[in-house]
């Protein structure tokens, strides 16, 4: 293993990196500015205008979050489409591709009428829409950390792929920004009538910049080397069977890696709101506000832990993200109890924290996992795949749980749980920080007999 720092690489290597990160984050922010805002539309609004006939709020709230997850039915189907044609023609064009659906989509979802208006087609429509924007972002997490990751020097992989994660936080923290100044400006009913809808036609002009950004991104050496060789080798084959055939170990490992780490963030973004709004009838501005600030925290958070990993590796710094998130909900509702503000943000910000541990090291843990011929469909398998019944239904398990035992507790329990199968996963895996992509290429070819001769060397 290499010993050289960062700071060994070229100064040109590192601007070039640099405007790779950006390219990525930018596309990245768009497409889950996109699919957040839906969260926290189906916490605040979907569940009264889509679904009005429902005996209950929390009924109601259970409906669009069923409409909710349809997104990430769809979201392993876009990852395995998307990851075998990113495996074969490229990162880049696939990213144009995810980055214009899930912005149509999200366009004509604000434009959508009510129940009242059109009866059961409004929420036939809204599934519909639902399923091609989850289709387009399964597709475009994949493409977007590896672009970073393979484009990474081996021994601060951590960090620099760590970047697309910040950009969650970053399109959750505008589509609440959004929100939240739409439910300052307007009265609730007009909010809830029309308010809304800002947001979701806002997602246009995002696309625009994000595609621009995204026509001047280069593809990785080591993936225009990869596929060369896999045209001058035709015993190589890439894409989502063969990953699965070749490396369902990697798959499953990425699964439980992924399991925790999205059924604490979706608990923490989406049913803490309803938690605080249907328990304690509590303010949406101020809602939306702690999520604002917490959102903040945990994109300046990401980056650093993603250090961390480097430079102590990835197994300790995820595996405390497990132990820690398993903790989290036993303080955190007692702290939403007291409905005080600034305990409530602190309780959201420690959880997006603790989950920081683990979402921030997941692209260069993931990546290391598979060579690069399958690498896209490895990670967008793994990925997607875990949030069927992880992610789409934490909010709906959780809302089930607080309306059959009025309570919190079980809920906490769900996600210690959630976070035990995580930390397991964690330690059976083996430590790849400051692992060579090329390296692995390496092995892959001899464990399979294909030739190991570089193309043009």
């Amino acid at each position: 293993m290499s010993t050289s720092k960062l700071t060994d690489v070229p100064k040109t290597a590192t601007s070039g990196l640099k405007k790779v990160v950006a390219a990525s984050m930018v596309g990245t922010v768009v497409e889950w500015y996109e699919f957040f805002l839906y969260a926290t539309a189906a916490s605040l609004v979907f569940g009264k205008f889509f679904f009005p006939n429902a005996d209950t709020e929390l009924d109601g709230i259970i409906a669009a979050f069923l409409t909710y997850a349809v997104g990430f039915i769809a979201r392993p189907l876009g990852g395995i489409v998307f990851g075998q044609i990113g495996d074969k023609l490229g990162r880049k064009h696939t990213l144009q591709v995810t980055i214009i659906m899930v912005g149509v989509a999200t366009f004509l979802m604000g434009c959508l009428p009510g129940f009242n208006s059109i009866g059961y087609w409004a929420p036939a429509l809204l599934v519909i829409l639902r399923f091609v924007q989850g289709f387009a972002v399964g597709g475009e997490w994949g493409g977007a950390v590896l672009l970073v990751a393979e484009h990474s020097p081996n021994e601060s992989r951590g960090f620099w792929s760590s970047w697309p994660q910040a950009a969650v936080p970053v399109g959750n923290l505008l589509a609440t920004l959004v929100l939240l100044g739409m439910s300052w400006i307007l009265p609730a009913d007009q909010f809830l009538s029309w308010g809304w809808r800002v947001a979701f036609w806002v997602s246009a002009f995002i696309v625009i910049i994000g595609y621009y950004i995204r026509t001047h991104v280069s593809e990785a050496p080591i993936f225009l080397e990869a596929r060369a060789q896999a045209e001058a080798d035709k015993a190589a084959s890439y894409g989502v069977l063969e990953v699965v055939r070749k490396y369902p170990k990697g798959i499953f490992g990425a699964m439980g890696l992924r399991f925790a780490e999205n059924i604490l963030y979706y608990i923490i973004v989406s049913f803490t709101i309803v938690y605080l709004k249907t328990v304690h009838a509590y303010d949406t501005s101020q809602l939306l506000l702690a999520l604002l600030v917490a959102h903040v925290i945990h994109f300046l958070v990401i980056p650093q832990v993603g250090r961390l990993s480097d430079a102590f590796g990835r197994k300790p710094v995820y595996l405390a993200g497990a132990v820690l998130g398993a903790s989290w909900a036993f303080f955190a509702f007692p702290m939403f109890d007291t409905r005080n503000p600034v305990v409530i943000i602190l309780a959201v910000t420690i959880g997006l924290c603790f989950h920081a541990l683990m979402y921030a090291g997941q692209p260069a843990i993931m990546a290391e996992m598979f060579p690069t011929r399958m690498r896209y469909s490895g990670v967008s398998l793994g990925y997607q795949v875990t949030s069927i019944v992880a992610g789409s239904m934490a909010p709906i398990i959780a809302t089930a749980l607080l309306q059959d035992f009025g309570s919190w507790l079980p809920v906490a329990i769900y996600v210690a749980v959630a976070c035990a199968i995580t930390a397991v996963a964690v330690v059976t895996l083996k430590e790849t920080r400051g692992a060579s992509l090329q390296d692995i290429d390496d092995a892959d070819a001899r464990r399979h007999g294909l030739n190991t001769a570089r193309v043009g060397s």
